[in-house]
């Protein structure tokens, strides 16, 4: 199974300072608008988004359709064959895409330590 791009999405208290730690070790803001409370920051193919006030915990993020740098891939594996593939596995969802959609739309699972895995396709 193919999920695409991963990131990790990090819960920030404070997304100033977040942003000069990351630099200091090597990140630079890639997307994002801090203005609206997050920034996606890279360090070559490493990426994390730095979210204030969005979410509760960090997240493990998976994009369908992208390459580590954003950047639109061919012939993925669509956001809804991928839950529908987990669902016959047996998967519970927290948050599940409407498998009659097209285009963008994610899905979430938790693992078994509660960690949410969120598979976000934007394409």
């Amino acid at each position: 199974m193919k999920l695409g791009a991963f990131s990790v999405s990090l819960a920030v208290r404070d997304l100033a300072a977040s942003r000069v730690f990351y630099e200091k070790l090597g990140f630079s803001a890639a997307g994002g608008e801090a203005e609206h409370g997050y920034l996606i920051m890279r360090n070559e193919d490493a990426v994390i988004g730095l979210f204030q006030g969005m979410f509760e915990r960090n997240i493990l993020t998976f994009n369908p359709g992208w390459d580590q740098a954003a950047q639109p891939v061919a012939g993925f594996a669509d956001v809804r064959s991928l839950q529908a593939e987990l669902q016959a596995a047996g998967l519970s969802f927290a948050q599940q895409a409407d498998p009659e959609g097209t285009g963008p739309a994610s899905f979430m699972v938790i693992d078994p330590d509660g960690n949410p895995v969120l598979v976000d396709q934007h394409v």
